[in-house]
């Protein structure tokens, strides 16, 4: 009776081990997958956002045929609650390339900038700038492109703004 015995606790020694094993590795999963959804959650939380902006920004266009910042301010309308300006100016630049974004920051700002001024900015408002140094990628970008002079150090300026002919919209 004890050999029957033996098999019968080495047999369930053996389920354990495997109920442990294939617990572990349900665990491992799940912790994926929980990961998984935080960030699926996120990307969604961000759609949703930046569509309720895209809505409002269509909404604006077709009630105001365009209606700028300055313009909204002295007719007097404040347009929308506190929480949707703050969503605003956080993805005013969403999607757009450096240079692009910078072009709209130095409108709105005007004259020379620095670069880590326009790195903040620019990532504020929703720039998604990757490296290790971003305010050397901004100068990077900046340097490459055309429509901007480098005027000092880490410097910018719109060449529009420093009296050239280049139209804004090209790219000598």
């Amino acid at each position: 009776m004890s050999e029957e015995i033996k098999d019968i606790i080495a047999g369930l020694e053996q389920r354990i081990r495997l109920y442990k094993t294939k617990l572990h590795d349900l665990q491992r999963k799940l912790e994926k997958v929980e990961g998984e959804i935080k960030t699926t959650t996120r990307y969604l939380e961000l759609a949703e956002t930046l569509y309720r902006v895209e809505v409002e920004k269509a909404g604006l266009l077709l009630q105001g045929g365009g209606v700028g910042e300055g313009e909204r301010e002295r007719k007097g309308g404040d347009v929308g609650d506190p929480s949707q300006n703050i969503l605003l100016e956080r993805t005013k630049y969403a999607g757009l390339s450096v240079p692009q974004a910078a072009i709209l920051f130095f409108k709105e700002r005007g004259g020379a900038i620095h670069a880590k001024e326009i790195y903040r900015q620019l990532e504020a408002g929703g720039v998604r700038i990757r490296g290790k140094t971003p305010v050397t990628s901004v100068a990077t970008s900046l340097s490459r492109d055309g429509r901007f002079r480098k005027v000092s150090p880490n410097t910018y300026q719109l060449v529009e703004e420093a009296g050239s002919q280049t139209p804004l919209g090209s790219n000598p």
